[in-house]
């Protein structure tokens, strides 16, 4: 475990990363599993009898989901731009707090049009987490450490989604009915009182950021090391973003390139995200509440063990995009199995199971781009808040248009689609890959002629003399 996490590094390093994984890592997973807990709550709600007690018809279970897309789409730039005014230790938590009273306020409701509206502002609010999230992790990672943390980030997530199916089935089994409430309500209450607490850890424990870090928990040294020995892998020069930070960055292919790959990618989450197994199960019959929530924990199980896998091996290797390739082949494979509608049960159940290589990707995406744009601060800020920015701008009508709810049990739109959509992720892979690997030709080119205009030679500064010293 040690050797996975902190590899090669002895003594105050090793004490270092010892400290900010306990920390960083145990605040951002705990609220990023509830961010996804809060989330996926809906699905499980839906086909645990919210649907019938809401009267709900058609595609009103997208409507809901586009909606949230909506409001994280809206509120995506603003809580980007407040982290550059509030310490993230006040904000990241403050949203926290936000959404989980929105879940405790969906337990109460009496139709569909308050879950949209509840939904959008709840979307605003969890925006704030995973850009937030990914900004802070490469912040204080090098390259070589930063794919683990960011898939064990990202799993918490998942299982997030994981134990919410397995906590519906036990709130069905034993609070359904329970003070006048159905099922899916308490399910609603439950979530909001793990989010609260979460929420005020981070408060106590969150370090900001390396530059800015007064973390109690850190000495005086540390703190100068946690800056120090990330120069010359990440720029930690923060300056205000201008208009000519935009121009900087629209000027180059790195905006472009990762935006459109995971506004593409993320969509092979979409068998995961819309619960397509579950809906699949209720539709054609024969299975329990209880079966459908727990049945489709095993794709996000094989999610998890896929993210972790895939992200321990790209920071040994130091190469990302073979993680995109594994997963859009699982996903062509899956979604085929799928569109076989004669195909056995069995199958099924196993095609559902490796869609959940999708979620590998996440993970490793926002890795490789904070890898690319390592050394220019604004840009990589700018470039992973796009990224998540594209991929929900697809999500709002995405799903409407491929994953209907009417389209139960077989939802032949949506498998084509997947397909789609994992040969468009290998496409773009390939042109991220061809321009990263193009952009590292170029600057080798200029280091032997005696020139280098990368933005790391043009705003890094390292650690002076005195500095030097201390450590």
């Amino acid at each position: 475990m040690r050797v996975a996490l902190w590899g090669n590094a002895s003594g105050k390093e090793a004490k270092l990363l010892f400290k900010i994984d306990s920390f960083i890592l145990s605040y951002c997973c705990l609220m990023y599993f509830t961010n996804y807990l809060d989330r996926s709550n809906i699905s499980n709600a839906f086909v645990s009898g919210m649907k019938e007690e809401l009267h709900m018809y058609g595609t009103e279970y997208n409507k809901i989901n586009t909606i949230f897309t909506c409001g994280y789409i809206v509120g995506m730039i603003p809580n980007n731009l407040m982290l550059q005014w509030v310490p993230p230790r006040i904000w990241l938590p403050l949203m926290q707090i936000v959404w989980g009273v929105l879940t405790f306020t969906t337990s109460a409701v009496h139709n569909v049009e308050s879950i949209y509206a509840i939904r959008f502002f709840q979307g605003m609010a969890e925006s704030s987490t995973f850009v937030g999230t990914h900004y802070v992790l490469g912040s204080w990672y090098k390259p070589d450490e930063l794919g683990k943390r960011s898939g064990i980030f990202t799993s918490s997530g998942l299982i997030g989604t994981l134990f919410s199916g397995i906590l519906q089935a036990a709130v069905y089994t034993h609070l359904n009915g329970v003070a006048n409430r159905s099922g899916w309500r308490w399910l609603f209450i439950i979530d909001g009182i793990i989010t609260m607490p979460i929420a005020l850890y981070g408060f106590l424990v969150f370090p900001d950021l390396p530059a800015t870090t007064n973390a109690f928990y850190l000495s005086d040294q540390e703190r100068l090391l946690a800056r120090t020995r990330i120069q010359g892998e990440i720029q930690v020069i923060h300056k205000p973003v201008t208009l000519g930070t935009f121009k900087r960055v629209l000027s180059k292919w790195r905006w472009y390139a990762c935006s459109l790959l995971f506004a593409i990618s993320g969509e092979t989450e979409c068998f995961g995200s819309n619960n397509i197994m579950g809906q699949w199960m209720k539709a054609i019959g024969g299975y329990t509440v209880e079966q459908i929530d727990y049945y489709p924990s095993g794709m996000t199980a094989f999610a998890v063990a896929s993210t972790l896998v895939c992200a321990t091996w790209t920071d040994s290797t130091r190469q990302r995009w073979p993680v995109l390739v594994y997963m859009a082949v699982a996903c062509i494979f899956a979604a085929i199995c799928i569109l076989a509608w004669g195909s056995p049960t069995a199958l099924k159940f196993a095609a559902f199971y490796i869609a959940g290589a999708s979620y590998a990707g996440q993970a490793t995406t926002f890795a490789w781009a904070n890898q690319i744009c390592a050394d220019d601060d604004q840009e990589r800020a700018i470039v992973l808040a796009s990224m998540n920015m594209w991929n929900n701008v697809v999500n709002a009508w995405w799903s409407l248009i491929f994953y209907p709810a009417t389209d139960a049990p077989k939802f032949q739109k949506g498998s084509i689609a997947m397909i789609c959509a994992s040969v468009a992720t290998l496409g773009c892979t390939w042109l991220v890959w061809f321009l990263e690997r193009r952009e590292h030709r170029l600057r080798g080119s200029r280091a032997i002629e005696g020139v280098d205009h990368s933005p790391s030679s043009l705003h890094e500064e390292g650690p002076n003399l005195e500095d030097k010293e201390k450590l």
